[in-house]
């Protein structure tokens, strides 16, 4: 028996050793999250910051964050309020005391009134890089930490196990606490609206009630009944920089996410089967390769958007104006930035997202494979059944602004 235990251990040791990396293994070759220097914005203005360089004002709380946000380019017209407890810093947030979140679309900003700021930026190739830090009191120099607590959601189960971003959406108790969930696991514009914003503040959304929104739930004889707290009735918006928390950027909010999401694991995905293969893809990585860009192109073509509620949304005038201030135009003046709003976000379903750091830092043989699916499903001389949604005049725009703004779509797109 000893002998033959004895001779098995080699073919163990070898199966081992052979065993293909997975691509949830974030710290392992060839991703290495935790050993590698991030290339995401924060990191690269971090030192600035904390060195003073970057002059922030220490007059409140309230104006040191909109100081920051000015630096970061981040607009406060973006902001979001969120009452559940559904973060690191969850002993402070309630339906009295609401976190605030910002974002750009690489860049996110979390802020409890009386707690820490959090920052996510995307980082090209690594995905999601989590800061933490005190709104320093006095002249105080700002003292950055990388959080690795945070990684606890935000490389857990709601983002496939790579670094992406999180959106709750659940039912809170009286001070916050979750009594229910919804969508667990996960995330983009295909969510129907009648199960979003749970926890949330939702201001602009006029007639449009069937969400989550502006409730706490209560027990009631065994019976979890939905109790309505409009907007500012347990905190006072004066604590925050803008007096609201408006419908359109948390409809924005959560296609970045879905977006940001699909790509970094697409990313991970792809890294980790040409590490395996030495750089030449096998048939069965070349075919899950394949897999993941048709995923992304209707992702990126919002095949599965969500009808907007009937009436369509109006969007605060100031997000709208700070959102389009990047916009990229082709030679008859459309741009994938420009929102429709009567039944969906744009008017040409293409996200704009694919301009960003994380769409263009996905390895050439993945973000190639995506850019040639696109191409077939905004083909008007071959049809696909697939995205027959799209009106052959909405192709041609989407087309004529990729081919104005990208400069290394496949040769003959």
């Amino acid at each position: 028996m000893l002998r033959r235990l004895l001779l098995l251990l080699p073919i163990c040791f070898a199966t081992a050793a052979s065993a293909e990396p997975g691509f949830r293994d974030i710290d392992a070759p060839p991703h290495r999250y935790s050993a590698r220097t991030p290339q995401d914005r924060f990191t690269r203005l971090k030192g600035d910051i904390e060195s003073g360089k970057i002059a922030l004002d220490r007059g409140s709380e309230r104006a040191f964050v909109q100081s920051l946000l000015a630096a970061l380019d981040v607009p406060v017209s973006s902001q979001m309020l969120v009452f559940s407890n559904t973060s690191l810093q969850l002993r402070l947030i309630s339906p009295r005391n609401p976190r605030a979140i910002y974002f750009t679309d690489d860049l996110y900003v979390g802020w409890v009134p009386g707690g820490r700021i959090e920052v996510v930026s995307i980082d090209p190739e690594l995905g999601g890089i989590y800061y933490i830090f005190d709104v320093p009191p006095g002249g105080q120099p700002v003292r950055v930490e990388k959080s690795d607590r945070c990684m606890n959601c935000h490389a857990g189960d709601d983002t496939g196990r790579v670094p992406g971003l999180v959106v709750k959406s659940v039912m809170p108790g009286p001070v916050g606490g979750s009594l229910d969930a919804y969508h667990i696991g996960q995330s983009g514009h295909g969510i129907p609206l009648a199960e979003r914003f749970g926890g949330w503040v939702v201001t602009g959304a006029r007639t449009f009630t069937e969400h989550k929104g502006n409730a706490i739930g209560r027990f009631v004889e065994g019976t979890l009944t939905k109790v309505p707290i409009p907007p500012g009735t347990t905190f006072d918006f004066a604590r925050y920089p803008v007096a609201g928390s408006d419908l359109l950027p948390q409809l924005v909010h959560e296609h970045q996410v879905g977006f940001v999401n699909r790509v970094v694991e697409a990313a991970y995905r792809a890294r980790t089967a040409l590490f395996a293969d030495g750089g030449k893809l096998t048939p069965a990585h070349a075919a899950e390769l394949d897999g993941q860009a048709r995923s992304i192109a209707r992702y990126v073509l919002f095949a599965d958007e969500a009808r907007l509620p009937a009436g369509g949304v109006e969007g605060d005038a100031a997000f709208k104006t700070d959102f389009l201030r990047n916009r990229r135009a082709a030679a008859n003046g459309a741009a994938l930035k420009d929102f429709d709003l009567r039944t969906r976000l744009f008017t040409n379903r293409c996200s704009y997202m694919i301009y960003t750091p994380t769409f263009q830092g996905l390895p050439p043989e993945m973000k190639q494979r995506v850019y040639r699916r696109l191409g077939e499903a905004l083909s008007i001389e071959k049809p696909d059944r697939e995205f027959a949604y799209l009106a052959a005049s909405e192709k041609q725009n989407i087309r004529a602004i990729l081919r104005a703004t990208l400069t290394d779509l496949p040769g003959g797109w």
